[in-house]
């Protein structure tokens, strides 16, 4: 017979026979730690690339470039700083100063517990550039590799450079006369953000051509 003594000692029973390692493993902290290669910010090894002459990952890089967007905006208007209330009756305003906070709260949540010492990078990147240039060195001085192959690789590693490059300053005039069709604060400023793109694109276009033509020499 089944009563609430029976019950209340079923019940009993079944919580002192459930295993404590059900659910500790699951609470076990991983601390994230940097390693030679990785990015100093949050530690991933993925999309590595030297950002403000320190490796940083594409994630990282691209709220990075946010937060310095929406600055570049403000600093051009003279308008409040970054930080505290979000509002503003401009449109693109608004827009960048929210994306920046929440490009700067991804950047917090993902940021190592210690950042690795700046001499420990150096030292990082320095072994890195080594043994780049230990591997790069028996296909230039190899007898057996065909002549002028070293130039094929780099100029063919121009071109496609070259092709992404103007890809992006057809995307880039499209943008500048669609700003330039526009009125008001919001185009001038994307207007202005354009024009300094395209200014960085064809200065390095322009030393594509002079390594082309170097290479060709």
């Amino acid at each position: 017979m089944i009563d609430d003594r029976n019950l209340g000692s079923g019940a009993s029973s079944t919580m002192t026979t459930t295993s404590p390692h059900d659910t500790a493993a699951d609470d076990t902290p991983v601390t994230r730690r940097w390693s030679p290669g990785g990015c100093v910010w949050c530690g991933s090894r993925t999309d590595i690339e030297i950002y403000r002459d320190e490796p940083r990952c594409g994630e990282c890089r691209e709220h990075e470039n946010t937060i310095d967007a929406a600055r570049r905006f403000i600093g051009m208007y003279g308008l409040r700083p970054l930080g505290g209330a979000v509002t503003s009756d401009d449109d693109e305003e608004l827009e960048h100063r929210t994306a920046a906070r929440s490009a700067r709260a991804a950047l917090d949540r993902v940021r190592l517990p210690k950042r690795p010492a700046a001499a420990d990078v150096r030292k990082a990147s320095a072994r890195a550039g080594a043994s780049a240039a230990v591997r790069t060195t028996p296909s230039r001085s190899s007898s057996s590799a065909p002549s002028g192959a070293v130039s094929t690789v780099d100029v063919a590693v121009l071109a496609d450079r070259v092709t992404s490059l103007l890809e992006q300053l057809t995307a880039i005039e499209t943008g500048i006369a669609d700003a330039e069709a526009s009125s008001g604060l919001p185009a001038r400023a994307r207007l202005s953000d354009l024009q300094r793109q395209r200014a960085t694109v064809m200065s390095t276009l322009a030393a594509l051509e002079k390594a082309r033509r170097g290479s060709a020499g």
